[in-house]
């Protein structure tokens, strides 16, 4: 994504590597009817946002993956919501948290992308 640089040394997936194991954990004690319906949609939105940022880094930093990241992160949001309104998660959960600093780090890191080319 920037030349020269890893995606494992980019802050924005060091911060979404956190985001999964805490979408991981909050999803854990869901009710076992949620296992592959919402907590299996958290899990692999959560999973996205860090393995298109590595898919951007092995393509020579292409926009379009950055911003299939911050699709992902929005699409989590919405489910982190819609799992917070039955009550299987708090609002106050970490959960809820860490996306907003991902969500920076991701508009940064978007905006320093080159456009394929």
């Amino acid at each position: 994504m920037i030349p020269g640089k890893p995606h494992h040394n980019l802050d924005a997936w060091k911060e979404s590597m956190a985001l999964v194991g805490t979408v991981y954990e909050a999803t854990r004690d869901f009710p076992p009817e949620e296992t592959y319906a919402l907590a299996s949609q958290l899990r692999r939105a959560a999973d996205s946002i860090p393995g298109n940022l590595a898919e951007a880094a092995g393509r020579d930093g292409h926009k379009e993956f950055a911003g299939i990241a911050r699709g992902s992160l929005s699409e989590l949001q919405t489910q982190l919501l819609i799992a917070a309104d039955p009550g299987y998660l708090a609002r106050k959960h970490r959960a809820f948290v860490l996306p907003d600093r991902v969500s920076r780090l991701l508009a940064g890191l978007h905006n320093s992308v080159a456009a394929p080319g």
